[in-house]
């Protein structure tokens, strides 16, 4: 990441644009520009800093609010005068609050993303009476795990027989309540695609 060949004379002012991408979602959280100096201070301290043609100096995204910009990997462009930065964003990027510069939701761009979501609004404001998610909640963690183990029994049965419809609904409840297990736990599913990609680079 030091020796990144960047062709900062491209442009009459020394700068090139620089893409912000969350490194977990994948979403694009900003654009902003640097000169060579700014890109020395974000490899240096770890936290993005653009140069800002408004106050024309080095600006550290979050040195007000504290919502920095972690640097995770850092990209040149096959022209060699665009970066990508993959970043940890330590809350909402945008100065009106917003997750993104494009008023967007920070998450993955999947149903089991909206899912999580659901869940963790289900387990913090949901009704008991009315919400199936918070009512197991309430019922604690051993009934969550007891529940997983029944949803998984139910589903080594199906795949003994033909019934390829009962099958999937029996593996969508079975997902369906692991990722109940996870948030009880602390975690989400992305928490588990991490151990599987450090395996699988083993």
């Amino acid at each position: 990441m030091n020796n990144l060949q960047i062709n900062f004379q491209k442009s009459p002012d020394g700068l090139v644009p620089v893409v912000v991408q969350d490194a977990d979602t994948y979403k694009v959280l900003m654009l902003g520009y640097m000169n060579g100096e700014a890109l020395a201070q974000t490899q240096k301290e770890g936290k993005v800093t653009f140069f800002s043609r408004s106050k024309q100096r080095l600006w550290t995204k979050g040195e007000e609010s504290g919502n920095f910009l972690l640097v995770r990997e850092i990209a040149v462009d096959c022209d060699q005068d665009t970066l990508l930065i993959k970043a940890e964003p330590l809350g909402p990027v945008c100065h009106t609050g917003a997750d993104t510069c494009w008023d967007e939701k920070n998450h993955r761009e999947d149903f089991l993303a909206l899912l999580e979501e659901t869940i963790v609004e289900r387990r913090n404001e949901g009704d008991p009476e009315h919400s199936y998610v918070a009512r197991l909640f309430n019922k604690g963690i051993n009934k969550i795990a007891q529940k997983v183990g029944e949803e998984a029994i139910e589903l080594v049965i199906e795949a003994k027989d033909h019934d390829d419809k009962l099958f999937l609904n029996e593996a969508a409840d079975l997902l369906f309540h692991y990722l109940i297990l996870l948030n009880a736990k602390g975690y989400n599913l992305q928490d588990v695609t991490n151990v599987l990609q450090e395996r699988h680079k083993k």
